[in-house]
């Protein structure tokens, strides 16, 4: 049973997902996606509230508004970097008249933090209030107007992040992931207590090997080829992050490996125990067909108040949403935070 518990795990683990700035170069494009001719872009750098420096992207449009612009901070997949979805959604959104911030989440990317490949609940949701640390001092933005999105597992770290800081004026979550809540039960809740306290034990039996290794084991990572035989959704993970269409070097799902024990603190924590307080307004996006659509559904369920939306996507799978400009609902999204952000009074 438990060799059944951790290949399932392993599975999840695999494929879920002081300030300095220089001008990102023009001939340096390192984007999964085609640069815009609409947008300015600089690379950034700020601290979160554990010293850990992140890395961004700032988009700006380069027909600004003279007053004091609302701006939206984005980060995930799970396991991606800046370079992928984020950023294909932070150049969008600055097409349509907002400053953004793609940033990579601590211990990833060309964000800081040791060791490498690590996720936590609690730093996780800390990176996007960071961001908003860092917007808010921006000369062009309304600190009064700022904004968050989160893809897949940051859909979830979005969400508790704007459960606790209410600075966040507007949240959307797209193709989200609670990756506290697949960690602790394996997906669609199929793991018990008995198969939770096995899974534990096996990683904390991992734990006190890294110790005395003083190295961090590695969890498998998805396959450099396909059999055919692994589940669709493995399979959509695939086509994106593992071919041209997605591929980058600094992306775990790419090109590296979570750490084996990098889940504990993820089983032990859920992150939405209070997202029915959140004030403020929520957009939470899925697909029709994704494999997670219930994350998103659950979290809905959980929201309170007027402005709060669910919205399906016809058709669209869970990796759909990170970058089928037919499938991700833009012109809904930048209607969202029109109403929420620029309109708002």
């Amino acid at each position: 049973m438990l060799k059944n518990i951790l290949i399932l795990f392993f599975i999840f683990i695999l494929v879920i997902g002081g300030t300095n700035m220089s001008i990102a170069k023009s001939n340096d494009w390192d984007k999964t996606f085609p640069k815009s001719d609409k947008v300015d872009v600089k690379k950034v750098t700020f601290k979160n509230r554990y010293g850990i420096k992140l890395t961004g992207d700032l988009y700006t449009p380069k027909t600004k508004s003279e007053e004091k612009m609302a701006a939206i901070a984005i980060s995930g997949p799970f396991g991606a970097v800046k370079e992928q979805a984020s950023g294909l959604y932070a150049q969008t959104l600055a097409e349509r008249g907002f400053i953004t911030l793609a940033f990579d989440p601590s211990y990833t990317g060309e964000s800081s933090g040791e060791p490498r490949n690590v996720a936590s609940p609690d730093i996780n949701t800390e990176d996007f209030s960071a961001a908003v640390d860092f917007l808010s001092v921006q000369k062009d933005v309304n600190p009064e107007k700022i904004g968050i999105l989160g893809i897949c597992g940051f859909g979830g770290f979005g969400l508790n992040a704007a459960a606790m800081d209410t600075r966040i004026k507007a949240a959307v979550t797209s193709t989200m992931y609670d990756m506290t809540r697949v960690s602790a039960n394996g997906y669609f809740d199929s793991l018990d207590e008995a198969g939770r306290y096995a899974l534990k034990e096996s990683l904390n039996k991992q734990r006190t090997e890294d110790y005395k290794n003083g190295s961090y084991a590695k969890a498998p990572g998805l396959p450099e080829k396909l059999t055919g035989e692994e589940p669709q959704f493995v399979k959509d993970y695939y086509g994106y992050y593992k071919t041209p269409r997605g591929f980058h070097k600094r992306s775990i799902n790419s090109n590296g490996n979570w750490n084996t024990t990098s889940s504990l603190s993820l089983i032990n924590m859920p992150i939405l125990a209070y997202s029915g307080e959140i004030k403020n307004a929520v957009l939470v996006i899925h697909g029709e067909k994704a494999h997670s659509r219930y994350f998103s559904e659950d979290a809905y369920k959980k929201l309170k108040g007027e402005n709060k939306e669910l919205l399906i996507v016809e058709g669209a799978n869970h990796v759909d949403l990170y970058d089928n400009l037919e499938k991700i609902p833009f012109d809904k999204i930048e209607q969202f935070f029109t109403k929420y952000l620029k309109e708002a009074e």
